[in-house]
């Protein structure tokens, strides 16, 4: 309904300045006039100043036009609707700022020293743009911007601007800290270009542009983006383009649209949220797990498109994801347009991206693979999770410092990525984390300076001659297989815990051609070739060959090797340390059987290689014969090939006697121990011969005495004392 003013000032259609304010209106500011009569009459208004409009309680439809020359203030508790475009212009005296076209034969337009507001509404007032049609539009639009309508009449919205208009348009600069809405399915555009100080919040209801190529755009001070539509990011030639507030939805079928030109980038640095409680001016979200789970109607799916853009996520001040949810509540394209897109993770804390990277249409991501790559910035801090197997043919890049984790670690948080895609590679210069719990992952294409880590209970699998990366190769859990990969170009191989297993069974030549370094006290599931340096107690379930070239460093454990045993190259035993005294063993317990540094009596084996299989040990140390001396961190060894059963390689105390010695090499069992026990008895240091020596001993000392006293006493006689 609209509101009238009857009388002759109606009839006539003239502003009548009573100069006495409306009831409940606040006054106003000194020099404005009050057209408040005017505008509820429906009459056209003729600015020539200061201007305000008080608005009573409801809804207000004004028919008529704003013109002239001087500002419009509209405050009140109720709405004012304009029905048609307005057009009128600061006074000159008040016009101040700079429009610049610049960018050659790509240009874009930029606002400096903006003008102050032409139209402030006033918080608790709601001034709205048009009835769902093309007209209601305040704006004056001097400018011959390309690309753009530029609107020279700045607004400060501290209360609410209601935008129901179904064209695109321009609010020039915004200021105010209230909200800009837009109703759903109103099909017209906002462009919000330039620099905004505002610092209340935009609700999108269908669609706005913020940026294009003609023109850049920056909120330092927006609160919350309420996407209920499409929000398109895009940027000039060359420019970067940050938004730095969290973006919130409420209904399904919202998205993120982000574009940019060759050399451009977009930032990202908030959080896309699913918003439960605040209402316009405040979306929030009352639990942030809510984000991860379905809810009704599918009302907290909310995605992004990328389209051929260079995007960031964080700004490496934040652990907060832009993206938070799952498969189920969120979906992320990436898609190319004039050129493939790229996707930067930089963030200082541990992230988590639940959802597949995919480059389907909208909420169908899985449709087609992705067309872009992604980089994990090398920032410090920066630990990135995949709980997703990831959809994107294209490289991912782990910059130096950065971690890339493949799976949570968690039930249900298995990731991986699109190794069948024709662009598919990685490049890891960080941390590349393998962490599986159910699905196996096989991996290949993997390049760069960083290192490989294993560590979750599915088997992961390196495939192909193209894994080349030179870093440190880990598995502290579960199995890391190789499949025509020999990891020669890693600089160290760890295994770091008992039950981490490398399976080389389907490396080249089924053997691990080591040329580089292996340690630890896991499992190698196969053969091993050494040229480089074995250390720690390691199990090798197939043969071990130690190459001219090769080292055994001794001194954490024996090397367990379950098939043929071939020696050649070096050992390294000077962390073997000396014995120690003795030390008796308890009663009714055995003497423990030598394998590690640190010997427990004085006369204990040191097991170097712990040969579990049938055949002899072939070959030797190079300098180190059967019973040669070796340097170690003690008083010194000597090293045998035929210790322990038979076939191992110990190290005895050069102190020890032979018959310690060949105890301290390991008590064997069965016919090997009933024979050495045979031997061993029929010697003359057989049996207990030790008490009959020791009386022997005694009674042959007593009968040289006894001799010796009568002796003395034959030739001394008298004839002696007298001399």
């Amino acid at each position: 309904m609209r509101t009238r003013v009857s009388g002759a000032a109606a009839a006539l259609g003239v502003v009548v300045v009573t100069g006495v304010a409306a009831p409940g209106a606040v006054a106003a500011p000194a020099g404005a006039k009050d057209v408040t009569a005017a505008v509820l009459a429906g009459h056209d208004v003729t600015l020539s100043g200061d201007t305000v409009v008080t608005v009573p309680a409801g809804r207000t439809t004004y028919d008529g036009v704003f013109r002239g020359r001087g500002t419009l203030t509209v405050r009140g508790s109720g709405t004012l609707v304009l029905t048609k475009d307005s057009d009128f212009t600061l006074p000159e005296s008040r016009q101040r700022q700079r429009v610049a076209t610049q960018g050659g034969n790509h240009p874009y337009t930029t606002v400096s020293n903006p003008d102050a507001p032409a139209i402030t509404v006033e918080r608790g007032a709601t001034l709205q743009y048009g009835t769902g049609g093309g007209t209601g539009l305040i704006g004056h639009f001097p400018y011959d911007t390309p690309g753009y309508r530029l609107n020279q009449l700045n607004i400060k919205v501290d209360g609410t601007l209601r935008l129901s208009l179904v064209r695109t348009f321009n609010l020039g600069t915004i200021s105010g800290s209230g909200l800009v809405s837009q109703p759903r399915f109103m099909w017209g555009k906002l462009d919000i270009a330039g620099t905004h100080p505002f610092s209340g919040v935009i609700d999108n209801g269908t669609a706005m542009d913020a940026g294009k190529s003609e023109y850049p755009v920056s909120l330092p001070n927006a609160r919350a983006v309420l996407n209920q539509g499409t929000w398109t990011v895009d940027t000039p030639l060359g420019q970067t383009v940050t938004l730095r507030q969290d973006f919130y939805q409420r209904e399904y079928g919202s998205d993120i649209n982000v574009q940019s030109r060759p050399g451009s980038k977009v930032v990202l640095t908030g959080q896309y949220s699913w918003s439960d409680q605040g209402g316009d001016t405040h979306p929030s979200l009352s639990d942030p797990a809510l984000n991860w789970r379905p809810a009704r109607k599918n009302v907290n799916k909310r995605g992004t498109n990328i389209k051929g853009a260079d995007v960031q996520w964080g700004d490496g001040t934040t652990d907060k994801i832009f993206m938070p949810g799952t498969a189920e509540t969120v979906y992320i394209n990436l898609l190319a347009a004039r050129a493939r897109s790229r996707l930067t993770f930089d963030y200082d804390g541990p992230v988590t991206l639940g959802a597949p990277i995919g480059g389907g249409r909208f909420h169908d991501t899985l449709s087609a693979p992705g067309a872009g790559d992604v980089v994990i910035k090398g920032t410090k801090g920066n630990d990135v999770t995949f709980a997703a197997v990831q959809y994107y043919d294209g490289s991912t890049t782990v910059q130096k410092g950065a971690v890339l984790r493949l799976g949570s670690g968690r039930k249900g948080g298995d990731g991986g990525l699109h190794t069948e895609g024709r662009l598919y590679k990685v490049v890891n210069d960080g941390s590349l984390i393998l962490r599986n719990t159910a699905e196996p992952l096989v991996l290949s294409r993997i390049g760069g300076s960083g290192s490989l880590t294993q560590s979750g209970t599915a088997t992961a699998t390196l495939t192909g001659a193209a894994v080349t990366y030179t870093g440190t190769t880990t598995v502290t859990k579960g199995t890391l297989a190789l499949d025509g990969t020999g990891l020669v170009h890693s600089r160290a191989i760890r295994l770091t815990g008992s039950g981490a297993r490398l399976d080389v069974r389907d490396a080249p030549g089924a053997t691990l051609n080591l040329t580089t370094s292996l340690s630890g006290r896991g499992t190698v599931v196969g053969s091993v070739t050494s040229t480089g340096k074995v250390a720690g107690g390691l199990t090798v379930t197939g043969d071990y060959a130690q190459r001219a070239g090769g080292r055994l460093v001794a001194g954490d454990g024996a090397l367990k090797v379950g098939g043929k045993v071939a020696l050649a190259g070096r050992l390294d035993a000077r962390a073997v340390a000396s014995p120690r005294s003795p030390t008796p063993p308890k009663t009714g317990e055995k003497p423990k059987a030598g394998s590690g540094a640190r010997p427990e009596t004085g006369a204990e084996t040191v097991t170097l290689i712990d040969h579990v299989g049938r055949g002899r040990t072939t070959g030797t140390f190079s300098g180190l014969k059967e019973g040669a001396t070796v340097e170690t961190g003690g008083a010194g060894h000597r090293i045998s090939y035929r210790g322990g059963d038979g076939n191992d390689v110990v190290l005895t105390p050069a102190t020890a006697s032979p018959s310690a010695s060949a105890r301290a090499a390991g008590e064997p069992s069965g016919p090997k121990a009933a024979r050495t026990q045979n031997a061993a008895g029929q010697g003359f240091l057989s049996g207990a011969w030790w008490p009959v020596a020791a009386a022997l001993g005694l009674l042959a000392t007593l009968l040289v005495t006894v001799t010796e006293r009568r002796r003395g006493r034959r030739q001394g006689g008298r004839h002696a004392s007298t001399r």
